[in-house]
This record gives structure tokens, C-alpha cells and sequence, in this order.
């Protein structure tokens, strides 16, 4: 089975119970087939810190580390600078998909940058 990267956008769902949360955890078939971008860490712990508080945000930092964190190395780096140039996205989400590919992870989103990209399950969010 290949391992599945969930984006900042996907954990964030799942933590705040929105319309995608299920579609999202059902993705997650074990924690230990999840990749985790250290960016993705980064941007679910303080939008956590800033929703709700550090207690939650050390909660979901605990369910994070459970799958295989994963820094930015050179390589990760240099393929994120070709996937950002290449299709003008933004660092961070750049570094998360290239993270995903270097895994052959697909990667779990619901953010329309990634929409038309190799390896991406892209769940539009619900219109409010």
C-alpha cells in the first residue's frame, strides 16, 4: 500500500471535525504509512496555537509524531525549488508535495494549488 502525506490543510480538518474530516482520516489507514512534512508540523501546530491553545496544539503534535516526520534535506530542497518554479506555488507547499513524491506518498489536500499534480487526492472544501 503506499503511504499517504496529508497537507497542513488536511490535519487541520481532521482537528477541527470540518465537512472533509472523515474522507481525510479514512486516508490514514495506520500512522506508521504517514508521512509528515516537518512544514506541515510547523504550520498545524501554530494554526492550532492560534485557534485554540497549546494544550490541543501539543495533542495533535502527538498525533503527528506518530507517523514519519520527515525534515527538508538537500534533495527535498532542490525538488521543491523545480515543483515551486515549475507550477508557481508557494514554498511551504512546495516543500510538503515535494516531501510526498520523495516518499511516493500520495499526498491528501484540500488546497486547490496542488489540484492538478501528480500523486494528489485533492478534496475541494465544502462551500460554506
Amino acid at each position: 500500500m503506499r503511504p499517504v502525506c496529508l497537507d497542513s490543510s488536511a490535519w487541520i480538518e481532521i482537528a477541527h471535525n470540518g465537512p472533509n474530516a472523515e474522507a481525510f482520516l479514512k486516508a490514514v489507514h495506520a500512522m506508521d504509512q504517514v508521512i509528515v512534512s516537518t512544514i506541515t508540523f510547523y504550520e498545524v501546530y501554530k494554526y492550532t496555537l492560534i485557534r485554540a491553545d497549546e494544550t490541543r496544539a501539543q495533542q495533535l503534535a502527538d498525533l503527528l509524531q506518530q507517523g514519519h516526520v520527515v525534515p527538508p534535506d538537500t534533495q527535498i530542497a532542490i525538488a521543491a525549488a523545480k515543483v515551486g518554479q515549475r507550477h508557481k506555488i508557494a514554498m511551504a507547499d512546495a516543500l510538503i508535495y515535494a516531501t510526498a513524491i520523495a516518499h511516493n506518498a500520495t499526498l491528501w489536500t484540500q488546497d486547490a494549488d496542488f489540484k492538478k499534480l501528480p500523486q494528489v487526492k485533492f478534496l475541494p472544501k465544502p462551500a460554506l
